[in-house]
């Protein structure tokens, strides 16, 4: 069977209709049809079945993806061995980071790769919030991605998950906070507060859920914001406390102070997504070292202080 139309399979699997594979491909969707057509011959299977408006791969088409996946993984795994034998890293890596990833480990991981000119890290920021990670790795080499625990939806996909950063989830209070006098808070020790809180079903909403649970009191919600650096500017001045990234929070010179909140779990885990193809890519393998080697700077600089 020809690789090529094997790879086409393999995006319809990822991407899900016959349109986001040809835009992908540079083709049109009627040429995506036609070899799909010829594999199904060649594979001697119906592969695609008519779903809805779209189509969808049958149980012969889920099977054969995944082997064109697998033949992926092999040709990239012998690409990176040849270029591990001819030459260092090179090339472009391009890597899709949510906002406060970005500002925490991006500037590092740059810094970290100009010893490497002949690796270029190409960046983008995306709303990773309004949007699935694993949607964003065909389009790109590397993904930051945050969620409050690893999804298994990942795994399932089969991409390569690989462990950054466990972050902790603080609660923001004006300098002058009577809160602010303690070390930690407890969901009790917030009851009655005023939030300023994110859109429903972002992950820092989870958190004051939990609150909830564990309190049995409702919370009142003054403002759902998504930006950080507005929720920061509303707690400094007094208008409700908030959930916020601790490694990423601008506190005391921002006009406010963060504290642990414990008893409920109050973490995010960060982690890069990748397909494992591109996992086996020297440049690629590179640059997620250096992810994790900045990610654990970060962690140790917060624990030391």
């Amino acid at each position: 069977m020809d690789v090529t139309r094997l790879s086409l399979l393999r995006e319809l699997a990822e991407r899900g209709t016959v349109g986001a594979v040809a835009d992908a491909m540079k083709v049109t969707p009627s040429a995506v049809s036609q070899q799909l057509k010829v594999l199904e011959r060649e594979a001697g299977y119906t592969l695609v079945e008519p779903a809805g408006r779209g189509v969808a791969l049958t149980v012969a088409g889920r099977a054969l993806a995944q082997t064109a996946t697998e033949i992926a993984v092999a040709i990239e795994r012998a690409e990176g061995r040849w270029r591990e034998f001819m030459q260092q890293p090179a090339g472009q890596v391009t890597m899709a980071t949510f906002p406060t990833g970005g500002e925490m480990l991006l500037s590092g991981v740059l810094t970290r790769l100009l010893n490497v000119p002949e690796v270029e890290l190409i960046c983008s920021d995306e709303d990773g919030v309004t949007t699935d990670f694993a949607d964003l790795t065909p389009d790109n080499d590397i993904v930051l991605a945050d969620s409050p625990a690893t999804s298994a939806t990942w795994h399932e996909r089969g991409l390569q998950v690989v462990p950054l950063i466990s972050e902790p989830l603080d609660v923001a209070l004006p300098e002058g906070h009577p809160l602010a006098r303690k070390s930690s808070l407890s969901p009790r020790d917030v009851v009655g507060e005023t939030w300023i809180g994110v859109p429903h079903d972002y992950p820092f909403d989870r958190v004051l859920g939990q609150v909830v649970a564990a309190t049995g009191e409702p919370v009142r919600i003054a403002q759902r914001i998504s930006d950080n650096g507005i929720v920061e500017s509303l707690v400094a001045g007094g208008h409700g406390i908030a959930i916020l990234p601790r490694f990423t929070t601008r506190e005391h010179s921002n006009g406010l102070v963060t504290r642990p909140l414990v008893g409920i779990r109050a973490k995010r885990e960060i982690a890069a997504l990748l397909r494992p193809d591109r996992f086996e890519r020297p440049s690629v393998r590179l640059v997620v070292q250096a992810l994790r080697d900045e990610a654990r700077t970060v962690a140790d600089a917060h624990q030391a202080v």
